[in-house]
Parts: C-alpha cells; sequence; structure tokens
C-alpha cells in the first residue's frame, strides 16, 4: 500500500508533468484568456483523460491512489514515454503496463481502392479505425471537402463533422447526425479501448464542442452501418442519400461509405450534376476548380446588373 509520501510524489509528477505540455501539443483548440498556469489546466488534463476535474485535482493533492486503467489514460494524455509510465507506475505502487508500441499506419487495401475507381458516379469514403478517412473519390470531394488539403493526422470522419464548418454546415441535421456518428466512435472505443490515438480525438472534442462530450458522456453505440443522410449542398441544394457501409472481411477495420440516391428524383439528378462534373479530373492543384459551377451550366450565366 502506498504510503501519504508515495501518494505526494505521484501529484507532484503529475503536476510537474502537464507544466511541460503546451495545448498545441495535445490538439487542444486555441483560446483567447490569458493562461495563469505554465502548460496544461487541470480542466485539460482531466478531459484529455476522460475523468472528472475533481478527481484529477484529488490525485494531485495526493488525497486518492489511482487505479492502473487510470494511469495508463494519465499516460497518454501527458504524452509519458515508457519510462516516465514506468517511473509514474512505481510511484503509484502500480504494476507497469505494457510498454506502448507504435502501431501501424493504416494502409488502404488494394480491393478498396479499385471499388473507388469504379464509382466514379457515386460519393464513396473509405474509413478505418476511428473513422479516419483513408481515401475517397472525385466525387465524394465534390460532395464534402478537398480531403487532399488536410492533413492526414487530421482527417478524421468525427473530427471534421465537428470542426471544419463547411462539412457541419453541409448537414441539415447536423445534431442529429453528429450524435449519431459519436455513437458509432463508441462501438470504435469497445473494439479497442487501449488505442492511444482514439483517446488523444476523445480529449480534443470533449474540450472543443461541449456537444460532444455530452454525447460521448451518454454511451450510446451503433454501428452506423446503413441511414439516410439529408444534406444542404451550397452549389446544387437539398440532397437526401441513403448511406450504406460494407466492412472488409478481412478484419482489417477498413469500410466502405457509399451515398446513393433514388433514381429519377431530384437528388438523383443534382447528384449526377455533381458528380459529372468533379469526374471531368481537375488539374493537381485546382481544386479551386470544385467552388465554382463548370462551364454552361445555368448557373453561370451572367445576371443583370443591379
Amino acid at each position: 500500500m502506498t504510503s501519504d509520501s508515495d501518494s505526494r510524489a505521484v501529484g507532484a509528477f503529475l503536476k510537474a508533468r502537464r507544466s511541460r505540455l503546451t495545448p498545441q501539443e495535445c490538439g487542444l483548440p486555441q483560446t483567447d484568456s490569458a493562461r495563469k498556469v505554465a502548460g496544461l489546466r487541470r480542466e485539460e488534463v482531466a478531459q484529455l483523460a476522460a475523468i472528472s476535474v475533481d478527481y484529477y485535482t484529488r490525485l494531485e493533492q495526493g488525497r486518492v491512489r489511482a487505479s492502473v486503467p487510470v494511469l495508463t489514460t494519465l499516460a497518454r494524455a501527458l504524452r509519458l514515454d515508457d519510462d516516465q509510465q514506468q517511473y509514474l507506475c512505481t510511484l503509484a505502487g502500480r504494476p507497469a503496463a505494457h510498454p506502448h508500441r507504435r502501431r501501424p499506419a493504416q494502409r488502404l487495401r488494394p480491393a478498396m481502392r479499385r471499388l473507388l475507381d469504379q464509382l466514379a458516379q457515386t460519393p464513396a469514403l473509405v474509413l478505418g479505425k476511428r473513422l479516419d478517412v483513408l481515401a475517397w473519390n472525385p466525387a465524394a470531394i465534390a460532395l464534402y471537402t478537398d480531403f487532399a488539403a488536410i492533413p492526414a493526422h487530421r482527417r478524421n470522419y468525427i473530427r471534421l463533422l465537428f470542426t471544419d464548418p463547411v462539412i457541419r454546415q453541409l448537414h441539415q441535421n447536423w445534431s442529429h447526425d453528429a450524435r449519431e456518428a459519436v455513437a458509432a466512435l463508441r462501438m470504435e472505443a469497445a473494439a479497442d479501448p487501449d488505442d492511444p490515438e482514439l483517446a488523444r480525438l476523445v480529449g480534443e472534442l470533449s474540450l472543443h464542442d461541449p456537444d460532444f462530450s455530452a454525447w460521448w458522456a451518454e454511451h450510446r453505440v451503433n454501428s452506423a452501418s446503413y441511414g439516410t443522410k439529408r444534406y444542404r449542398h451550397h452549389l446544387v441544394g437539398d440532397l437526401t442519400l441513403d448511406c450504406d457501409t460494407w466492412t472488409s472481411p478481412d478484419g482489417s477495420g477498413q469500410r466502405l461509405m457509399i451515398l446513393t440516391a433514388e433514381p429519377g428524383s431530384p437528388t438523383h439528378d443534382a447528384l449526377r450534376i455533381l458528380t459529372s462534373w468533379a469526374t471531368r479530373q481537375p488539374s493537381p492543384g485546382r481544386t479551386e476548380d470544385l467552388t465554382r459551377w463548370p462551364p454552361g451550366h445555368p448557373k453561370t450565366a451572367p445576371t443583370s446588373p443591379a
């Protein structure tokens, strides 16, 4: 059993470590308010570790003994290396967790790439673990955004849904769609609860958006394998799309998300215009072409001067 001095040593180590981290290092949003302490605030560490502020405060004050799972989440939140994690567990009188091993990068399956290439008229994405966006086709760029312009480590469906204003405004019922997406991410957490990247994503979004924090705390889950998406696209107007997700049978966790419309419907016609324009394959670096109507479209006709 640890002594009071051991508990105080744990608290001192935690405090020292958070003082050496910047919010930017942890993917936290910028704020305009002046920071009264160096490094991270207690509230920020608690959010990143998915524990209460009161509990974390008592840990720093040496008034409570942390369990192994809490130590593990704190190690991720505070970016501890293997030696630092070993040291923290020793101070706390707990067995050290398994050393963190760098996980291999997700690699797109060739079969998924071929499927994307064959879906020229249909917006489609390949989602990996944590709903990372691994690949997309030109029609998906026209519908959503230019994913290639987003840094790879930020290219995550949930993150974009909560932080990208264009994608957020695309959803006619953003609150419903975002809440369902959080429930799908909860399923991901159950499949791999020790994923440090997932822990960082949840911590970042919990601090960035109070809705995410509240919905994450609900512990709702769903597989998000199919459903209806209602969008309001800034170029072609309202779209009602069937969204179906097909899971790869190889256990990689990769899923193909396809969006289709009922043939003959207004959405089908609008989507056909959008995708036929997008699949003209603009030159590299000309992603701005996707923000204007194609030449000859009625929308490009000059307007009369006011």
